[in-house]
């Protein structure tokens, strides 16, 4: 009987069922190296107290401090009529601020007892607010001792390794258990190749792991993140170095487009040139599609930046050599956009009979959930036989029943907003796989590119088409100068009588359920009252501000006839306000509409408002977009809105972007696998790391794509892809 590596021992063998349970279920570890691989979050020393000051509202968190006092009071309640109710109230202290902790009833002696004035403690717990203080309740605490050796200053001068944990498991709790498995992080097997270590002057895995969880100094922590940031960018690079090297042994068919077929008499009628970026991107394409294997390529375009264009001539192209495309848009509003702003540019060439029928084009049919039977049924037909060669749809592209006669490229359409999986299934409908575009509005810095979409070559469009207008943006504080909102109204009237037209987003429908059963206090309620919704303001603009404008609302729950009546509407210039949610965020283009009020900006990322203000300024007068908010200048969100009012640059804005959001919400479903997602790896900080991990990898793997010789990193690497991972980046 084989031994178990120690690092693949279950937790449970090593800490016990009741633990093991709790690891398992609330931090996703299940094994002596899971568990090994649970970073600290930072470390605390027990000089330096936490600051109280900046603890975040209902969040649970881990503190360090010295009781400040302790007070016991009795009060009479239902369950103690006679006053014998009780209450102790402590308050600790870390020099920076103050902070109430409440134990009630049986639950008061043992805390009574230690927590003296004078004591260290660590104390872990939700904050919340009562009568206007930060408070933890019932929190759980560890009393630092300093044992009798130890001296004071080595004492003050520890560093406490403060783990990510939860209500069920404190982080001290955490760090016991780590001492129990921490010697068998002498076994874990080193995945970097030994002249990239030694090159690099990076300290072995074993005392990486080592130096995280008991650092003696602050240089131990760095060196140690330092070599734990490479095992995870270089691991990941090689995965997907490893895609790419297999992707390119796969077959595909070139298409290479007819001389005087289809594009060109698309060009021929085109009413303006191409911009310079707009052709070299082409040029990028077109080399890939004549090539023998896959095109996996990534297009990244400003909103407005011409990437529909770019994406029909490659479509157009693969018609030519006798194969069909297909565009998978994330909503019916956007797929049957696409559908008309395609016919529209293709004119007679979209109404021909048979593919690659030069003469006089093909057939662009349009594919979605909502379609009636008949229409649905012919454009199954105009599949199958290759009548069309150009399809466009939303993911009922990808049901069983749809055939292709030979499908030759796909382009997905905002990338962020598909599945994995279906892309694979649409992949899978080619004889042979087919080339790949994928499409996306939201810029990525290019680490999350290389990160993300690292198996995807990338071609970026930087530059606008002549023709577009610059956009003013401004933040509107809506609570400190309610003066400004009133302006705001009249610029839209302005903007409305000079013959344009506007939109007004919310970040809600409002007909949904709101729980107002919580009572919450005053402050709290002005924090979380509910975002406005687009029914509620659409029916104050009309009655106020707006009253006598066309105002129309447009969300996600309508009918889709009704959506597509409502934006037909708006496109001929019959409404003059649109009120609706974030379903305009994608897509929808009315170069008559010049302004957007959105309201409760803050509850929006920074990438989001950046898509949505992409929606004005795109004829030839020039845009304006206000950002509402009713939150305070100093605030977080406060400095989101200005940073986004600055710039229009989408690349800058996805930097701010990624630095105040948490990683794994930037790198969202590309994380999936959720133990596996960056640790210690930092996307933007860690830029050079990156870039550098990825030459590694790429040589690596073009001199062993098997990693033969490197049965370390093998291992690391299939620990890296469980099963959701190797089908993420499978499909990727």
């Amino acid at each position: 009987m084989d031994l178990v590596p120690a690092l693949e021992e279950p937790l449970k063998k090593v800490l016990g069922p009741a633990t093991a349970k709790v690891m398992a279920e609330h931090l996703g570890l299940h094994t002596v190296g899971d568990l090994l691989h649970h970073y600290p979050r930072r470390y605390e020393e027990r000089g330096q107290l936490t600051h109280l000051a900046d603890l975040p509202m209902d969040e649970h968190v881990t503190v360090v401090a010295q009781v400040a006092d302790a007070r016991l009071h009795t009060f009479a309640s239902t369950k103690a009529p006679r006053g014998k109710g009780q209450r102790l109230e402590v308050t600790i202290t870390d020099g920076s601020g103050r902070l109430q902790l409440v134990f009630f009833g049986n639950g008061v002696h043992k805390p009574l007892k230690e927590l003296l004035p004078g004591t260290h403690a660590m104390f872990a717990g939700r904050v919340s607010v009562f009568n206007r203080r930060l408070q933890l309740a019932h929190p759980a605490y560890e009393l630092l001792r300093g044992d009798s050796e130890e001296t004071v200053e080595t004492w003050a001068g520890a560093l406490i390794p403060i783990y990510p944990a939860t209500a069920k498991l404190e982080s001290w709790k955490i760090g016991k258990a780590v001492q129990t498995v921490l010697p068998s992080a002498q076994e874990a097997v080193d995945p970097l190749p030994p002249a990239l270590r030694e090159g690099r002057g990076l300290v072995p895995l074993p005392e990486a792991l080592l130096k995280i969880h008991r650092p003696h100094t602050k240089a131990d922590i760095a060196a140690a993140r330092d070599r734990l940031k490479w095992d995870e960018a270089f691991v990941l690079q090689v995965a997907l170095a490893r895609r790419r090297h297999a992707d390119a042994q796969l077959p595909a068919v070139p298409r290479r487009p007819a001389p005087h077929g289809l594009l060109s008499a698309f060009d021929d009628r085109l009413p303006f040139t191409l911009t310079e970026g707009q052709r070299k991107v082409s040029k990028e394409i077109f080399d890939d599609l004549a090539t023998e294997h896959p095109m996996h390529r990534l297009l990244q375009g400003e909103v407005g930046s011409g990437k529909t264009m770019v994406a029909l001539r490659a479509m157009l192209a693969v018609v030519d050599a006798g194969g069909q495309a297909a565009m998978l848009a994330p909503t019916e509003v956007l797929a049957q956009q696409h559908h008309r702003s395609i016919v529209e540019m293709m004119g007679e060439l979209a109404e021909g009979g048979m593919l690659g029928g030069a003469e006089h084009g093909t057939k662009v049919v349009l594919l979605t959930g909502s379609m009636g039977a008949a229409a649905r049924r012919q454009a199954l037909l105009d599949l199958v036989t290759g009548e069309a060669g150009i399809v466009i749809g939303t993911h009922a592209l990808i049901e069983d029943k749809v055939q292709f006669h030979d499908l030759g490229l796909v382009v997905v359409d905002e990338q962020h907003r598909f599945g994995v999986e279906q892309r694979d299934a649409l992949r899978g409908k080619g004889k042979q796989p087919p080339h790949l575009l994928v499409m996306t509005a939201t810029p990525i810095p290019r680490t999350v590119a290389m990160t993300v979409f690292g198996d995807l070559e990338t071609s970026v469009l930087d530059q606008l088409p002549a023709g577009r207008s610059p956009i003013a943006s401004h933040v509107v504080p809506a609570a400190d100068k309610p003066h400004f909102l009133a302006r705001a109204w009249e610029r839209v009237r302005e903007e409305v009588s000079n013959g344009h037209q506007a939109y007004v987003v919310c970040p809600r429908i409002g007909d949904e359920e709101v729980d107002t059963r919580k009572k919450q206090s005053p402050e709290d309620e002005a924090e979380k009252r509910p975002p406005l919704a687009v029914l509620d303001v659409a029916d104050q603009l009309a009655k106020g501000p707006l009253q006598g404008l066309r105002v129309e609302v447009l969300h996600g729950r309508m009918h889709p006839d009704d959506k597509d009546a409502v934006m037909r509407r708006f496109a001929a210039g019959e409404t003059d306000v649109l009120v609706a949610t974030t379903v305009i965020e994608v897509g929808v283009n009315v170069p008559n509409a010049t302004a957007m009020v959105i309201m409760d900006a803050d509850r929006f990322g920074v990438s989001q408002l950046h898509q949505l203000r992409g929606r004005v300024g795109r004829g030839s007068a020039p845009g304006l977009c206000l950002l509402v908010s009713e939150m305070p200048e100093a605030s977080a969100a406060r400095q989101r809105l200005n940073a986004v009012a600055s710039t229009l640059d989408g690349f800058e804005l996805s930097r701010i972007d990624l630095e105040q959001r948490r990683e794994g919400d930037v790198l969202g479903q590309a994380q999936s696998g959720a133990r596996t997602s960056l640790k210690v790896l930092a996307v933007i900080e860690d830029e050079e790391i990156i870039a550098e991990a990825r030459e590694e990898a790429t040589k690596v793997v073009a001199a062993d794509p098997e990693l033969t010789r490197l049965p370390g990193l093998r291992t690391a690497l299939d620990a890296l892809l469980d099963d959701e991972r190797e089908q993420y980046l499978e499909k990727g």
